[in-house]
């Protein structure tokens, strides 16, 4: 079937992406043979202009007659000004200008709104309203922006992403950094709804460790020598830097398939402190990993002094572990995240732990208004 119209155009904030917008989006992917959607960002709004246009660029990738761009747009909105209008158009249309179809005039605008008629008129175009009864998807970005929680299943998965708080689990060897973590995470499933998504991000410098361990034993029973041990095994930097990449891109991966709350044992951040402790420095590689994760929302801190050390054939910083822990504060407090210490038996971290992550809950995104 040939669709009807040559070029549709899809214009709003994206603020974000929701069900109703991908409603819109694919009825002008299957009605015209080219679509631009253009994204329209004020400066005085939480979610960057590149992450929306991120957001539906990597939605869309499977449709090539779909483009998406986006624009900065700082005009306020009134619907009664003539001037304004001009304003807002003229931007649209550039926005239009530097995206893949420019070279084709748009002749249909799909909207949901009553300014649709309007804004139909001052392209030239048919005007395409859709669902302006919200009874199709009873769904807006204000509703979202406000609870995000109670909407999570309307999120697609980088959305669910971005808005994912993140709880990272530290600490020194054998204080109890990954107990705490998997404690934390299973008790947020049992809180049911989004919560029972919650993911645990494990650490994968452990599975490394085992990893070289076992090649190390192997190539020495090979070789006839004696059996090593951790003690033995060699780190480079390039360990650390595999090791910070690795830790990132699991981290993303299960925020986008998780609930509001993201539970990570380490992250990137932690590997800088590791790399220190083993080859004596730590690199540019490794900080600008660390530099380039999303924002935290809470660092739990596990303290030493409340547990034994277990030597699980896999540690071997026993004496370190004071070091670690202060130098763990300092990394924390140099780099403004918000961090908590956690002391005492299991349940009383799990119980401190949970009491912080509600805290983060009831405070909310606090995403600001758009312009309007």
């Amino acid at each position: 079937m040939t669709a009807p119209f040559g070029h549709g155009l899809v214009i709003g904030k994206f603020y974000p992406p929701h069900a109703g917008h991908h409603f819109l989006v694919r009825t002008a992917a299957s009605s015209c043979r080219r679509v631009t959607v253009v994204v329209m960002a004020a400066d005085v709004e939480s979610i960057p202009l590149a992450d929306r246009v991120g957001w539906l660029r990597e939605e869309y990738a499977d449709r090539p007659h779909v483009a998406i761009t986006g624009i900065a747009d700082n005009i306020p909105v009134d619907y009664d000004s003539d001037s304004v209008w001009a304003g807002h158009v003229a931007l649209m249309r550039e926005a239009v200008a530097g995206a893949p179809h420019a070279a084709v005039g748009v002749d249909a605008v799909f909207t949901s709104e009553p300014y649709g008629a309007e804004l139909a008129r001052r392209f030239g175009a048919a005007d395409v309203r859709l669902d302006g009864a919200r009874e199709t998807f009873a769904i807006s970005a204000t509703a979202i922006r406000s609870d995000p929680v109670g909407h999570w299943d309307q999120l697609q998965p980088p959305v669910r992403a971005w808005f994912a708080r993140r709880v990272v689990v530290l600490g020194a060897e054998s204080t109890g950094t990954t107990t705490l973590s998997r404690d934390l995470a299973e008790a947020l499933r049992t809180c049911g709804g989004p919560h029972a998504l919650t993911r645990w991000v494990p650490e994968y410098g452990r599975e490394l460790t085992v990893a070289k361990l076992a090649v190390a034993r192997a190539l020495a029973a090979r070789r006839g020598r004696a059996e090593p041990t951790v003690c033995d095994l060699e780190w480079s930097d390039a360990d650390f830097e595999a090791v910070a990449a690795r830790q990132s891109a699991e981290e993303e991966q299960a925020a986008r398939t998780g609930g509001p709350v993201l539970v990570c044992d380490t992250d990137a951040l932690a590997t800088t402190v590791w790399q220190e402790r083993y080859v004596g420095r730590t690199t540019e590689a490794v900080r600008a990993l660390a530099n380039a994760m999303p924002s935290r929302a809470l660092y739990l801190l596990t303290d030493h002094e409340d547990v034994p050390f277990d030597d699980d054939g896999l540690r071997d910083g026993e004496a370190l572990r004071p070091w670690m822990t202060e130098r763990f504060r300092k990394v924390l407090s140099d780099r403004g995240a918000p961090w908590q210490e956690v002391r005492g038996d299991r349940p009383t971290r799990l119980r401190l732990a949970l009491e912080a992550v509600d805290r983060l809950l009831e405070h909310g995104w606090r995403l600001a208004d758009p312009l309007g």
